[in-house]
C-alpha cells in the first residue's frame, strides 16, 4: 500500500492520542502509511501554538496510564505520525492545494457543534474559493475543488460522538452542496464515490500537554462500518473493520456507561462526598461487589440472549479495568447529571433490547431502578 495522505479536521487532545498514535505505532512496525496534517478549523487564537507544535520533528508525548488486564501501566510514546498542523483561516490555498493533490482519507474530531453550519455557507459564495465558517462547508468546498481537479474520490472517516457520523455528515455536505448550485456530476460523486463511513471511537483522555501531547488511559477502540470499496488507511489491533457497529455501540451504552449510571444512582441515595470518584466507589467493597453482582447476575445474561456473552465478559473486565484507574479523577456528580434521562437511554434501553429475545429474564435490580424512577416522573 503506498501512503496517503490523511488531513485531520480538529486539533482536539482525542485524536493525538487516538487514531495518530494508532498510525504512529503502525509506521514503527514497518507500515507504509499517512502521515497527517492537522487542520485547525475554528481559527481560535489560543490554539496557534497548538498548530504550530504539530510540526516538530520530534513529534509530541502521550503518556497512557491506568489497568490493563488487572496490570498497572504508566508509559509514555513520542508520536511523530502528526507531520504539520495548518489553519484553515491562514492556510487555506495550501490546503486545498494538499486536499486536492495528495490527501486520500479526512478524520474529524469537531466536538459537540462540530456538525452546525454557519448561515453564511448556505448559498452560492460556498463554492467561490474563500474559507467557509464551518466545517461541513470547510469539507463541502474542499470535495467541490478536488472533484473540479479530476481527483479520486476519497474515505471520510469521522469521529464525532454521534449515531452514524458518516451518513449525517454526507447528507450535510450534500445539503451544502445542492444548496449552493453545485454541478449535478459533483453531487453524484458525494453521494455515490466519495466513502462516507459510520464509526465509534472509545478512549477516555484525561487531560491535555501542553503545547502538544495527551495523557490517555490505555484502553482504545475505533470501530468503523464495512462498506463496498472502504480500505482502512492502516492496520492496528485497536482499528476494527466490522460488518455492524450496533454490537460496539450496544457493549459500550449498556456496560460501561449503564456502569456509571449505576454507580451514578448509589451516589446519589447514599449522599456520598461531592469529591467522590469512580475509583474511590470500586475501592469501596460493597459498592464494587454490587457492580459485579449487576453484571454477572443481569447485564451479562441480557447480553447472553443476544449471543452476545462471550464479548460483553471480555468488555465487563476491561469496563472494570477503566473504572480502577488510579491515575484518573472522574467525579461521579460529573456522571450523574442528566441522571434521568441517563437512567432511560442506558438501563432502560437495555431492558427493552433484552425483552426482545427474552421478556422474561428475571432483572430486579435494573427493573427497580427503573421503576422508581417512573414512579418519580409521575408524581
Amino acid at each position: 500500500m503506498s501512503a496517503r495522505l490523511i488531513i485531520q479536521f480538529g486539533t482536539s487532545r482525542f485524536l493525538q492520542a487516538h487514531a495518530a498514535l494508532f498510525l504512529h505505532e503502525a509506521r514503527a512496525q514497518g507500515q507504509v502509511a499517512g502521515p497527517i496534517v492537522v487542520v485547525q478549523t475554528s481559527g481560535a487564537a489560543d490554539r496557534a501554538g497548538r498548530v504550530a507544535a504539530f510540526g516538530r520533528p520530534e513529534g509530541y508525548p502521550v503518556i497512557l496510564r491506568g489497568m490493563q488486564d488487572g496490570v498497572a501501566v504508566d508509559r509514555q510514546v513520542q508520536v511523530t505520525s502528526v507531520t504539520r498542523g495548518l489553519s484553515a483561516a491562514t492556510g487555506w490555498e495550501e490546503l486545498r492545494r494538499l486536499f486536492a493533490a495528495e490527501a486520500g482519507y479526512v478524520i474529524s474530531n469537531t466536538g459537540d457543534a462540530g456538525y452546525a453550519i454557519a448561515e453564511s455557507d448556505r448559498g452560492p459564495a460556498l463554492l467561490q474559493g474563500g474559507v467557509p465558517a464551518s466545517f461541513p462547508g470547510k469539507l463541502a468546498a474542499l470535495l467541490h475543488h478536488r472533484w473540479r481537479q479530476g481527483a479520486a474520490p476519497l474515505t471520510v472517516l469521522p469521529c464525532e460522538l454521534l449515531n452514524r457520523n458518516g451518513a449525517v455528515l454526507q447528507g450535510l455536505v450534500i445539503e451544502l452542496a445542492e444548496q449552493a448550485g453545485a454541478e449535478a456530476g459533483f453531487v453524484v460523486w458525494l453521494r455515490e464515490a466519495v466513502i462516507w463511513a459510520d464509526t465509534l471511537v472509545d478512549r477516555i483522555v484525561s487531560a491535555p500537554l501542553e503545547p502538544v501531547g495527551a495523557v490517555a488511559e490505555p484502553y482504545a477502540l475505533w470501530a468503523v462500518e464495512r462498506r463496498p470499496g472502504l480500505v482502512l488507511p492502516f492496520e492496528h489491533p485497536s482499528l476494527v473493520l466490522a460488518d455492524s457497529l450496533e454490537p460496539f455501540e450496544r457493549l459500550k451504552l449498556h456496560i460501561l456507561n449503564l456502569g456509571h449510571t449505576f454507580l451514578a444512582e448509589i451516589f446519589q441515595r447514599d449522599g456520598l462526598a461531592a469529591g467522590t470518584t469512580v475509583k474511590d466507589m470500586l475501592a469501596d467493597p460493597a459498592i464494587a461487589a454490587r457492580l459485579e453482582a449487576l453484571y454477572a447476575g443481569e447485564v451479562l445474561p441480557g447480553f447472553a440472549a443476544h449471543g452476545m456473552e462471550d464479548a460483553a465478559r471480555d468488555y465487563v473486565a476491561t469496563t472494570l479495568d477503566r473504572f480502577r484507574n488510579p491515575f484518573l479523577e472522574h467525579r461521579v456528580a460529573d456522571i450523574a447529571q442528566n441522571h434521568a434521562l441517563k437512567v432511560e437511554r442506558r438501563i432502560a434501553a437495555f431492558l427493552d433490547w433484552v425483552a426482545e429475545r427474552d421478556p422474561a429474564l428475571p432483572m430486579p435490580v435494573l427493573r427497580g431502578l427503573v421503576a422508581r424512577h417512573a414512579a418519580r416522573e409521575q408524581a
